[in-house]
Order: C-alpha cells, then structure tokens, then sequence
C-alpha cells in the first residue's frame, strides 16, 4: 500500500513536467545543409536554442552574404517583430523567412532561397541578438552562425547524409525492439503477479475451516 501511495504521488509530478516540455517545445540546434542545386529553392537553416527554455525572451536575426571571390559581408535580410526585409536587391523576390512563426522570442531563424544561381556561392552569415527577460532584470545575448553555401547543377548525396539517413533507421528499429522486451516483460510481470494472488487467494479458502 505504501508503494502505490508513492507512485500517486509522483503522478502530478510527471504530469507537469511533461505538460511544461510540451508547452516549451524542445530546440535542438541542427546544422544547415551545405549544397543548393540551380534553379531549385533552397532554405538556409539557422537554429539557435535558449539557454534557458522557460525564460521568455525576444530575439531579432539579421543574415549577410559574402559572394564567392568577394571580401566583405553584405547585409541581405533583416528580422524583427514578427516581420522581415530584404536589404540587398540580389535577393529581391526571392528569399522568404522559413524561421519561427508569430513569435517574437525566435529559436528559429532560418530563411529560404528561391531560383538558387551560381552567384548564390559563398558565406552566408546568421546573427542572433536575444534579450532574456527575467522578473528583475535583462540580459542580453547573441550568437552568430557561418554556413558556406556550394552551387551544383545536379544534386548529389554525401557519404554523411547515407549515413545519417542509415543510422535514423537503426535508431528506430532499436527503439521498436527495446519497447517490444518492455512490453513482454510488463506483461509476464502482470501474469505472474495475478498467478500468485490466484495461488494465495485458493490457499487461504483450503485453509477455511469448513462449517
């Protein structure tokens, strides 16, 4: 009895701690991918998580793109309030914000190309300005990401993609297997334990004393 008390005790528990990581959301920052093919959309990925989750916060992202054979970064697209510019005319027409949706405290600052050409090579420049907001005080932050971006005209796929992608399935299979021995050791666990009450409960009527 005391054992089942103390599993309806840690039941609230895991119910708000679940309820807060479900609220939240989980961040995980993924690299971008690196090879955009002509005349097809591309979306340069630029995640950069909170330190700390629960703290509301406020964040705006800027991108630069320095051109293969160029030397200096150029200002091309601005985040700020829920709403983008594009400050370069290279990119009129063709880039869009793929980031954080009507949200202010943005994690996610990707943006998206379209009509990749070749003069679309070179290093692009992520910039995270964040302003954590807590009760007494702020506290600002930034971060910055580089992403050097390689024009082909055929898609190709990398030993490290054929990998990954191989690697995902392991995982699940792994998982599928790990949760089938849960489930059938749960199972013989429940089956004998109903087997032992059964056995006790006819041992305590054989040991009735018949009227």
């Amino acid at each position: 009895m005391k054992m089942s008390a103390l599993r309806l005790l840690w039941v609230p528990v895991l119910l708000n701690l679940t309820h807060a990581w479900l609220c939240h959301g989980a961040c995980v920052e993924v690299d971008s991918d690196t090879e955009a093919v002509i005349g097809k959309g591309f979306k340069l990925g630029c995640i950069s998580c909170k330190k700390r989750g629960e703290v509301p916060a406020f964040a705006t992202v800027d991108w630069w793109f320095m051109a293969k054979g160029e030397s200096e970064f150029a200002h091309i697209y601005s985040y700020a309030n829920i709403s983008g510019y594009i400050t370069d005319d290279r990119f009129d027409d063709r880039l869009a914000w793929n980031g954080s949706k009507k949200t202010n405290d943005v994690q996610d600052g990707s943006i998206f190309i379209l009509n990749i050409t070749f003069n679309d090579t070179g290093i692009y420049r992520c910039f995270f300005d964040r302003t954590l907001v807590f009760p007494n005080y702020k506290y600002r932050t930034s971060s910055t990401k580089f992403i050097n971006i390689n024009v082909v005209g055929k898609a190709t796929r990398g030993m490290a993609s054929i990998f990954s992608e191989i690697m995902m399935y392991v995982s699940i299979i792994v998982l599928q297997l790990w949760l089938l021995v849960e489930m059938v050791y749960c199972y013989r666990k429940i089956a004998a334990a109903g087997e032992g009450a059964l056995k006790d409960s006819q041992s305590k009527k054989s040991l009735k004393p018949k009227a």
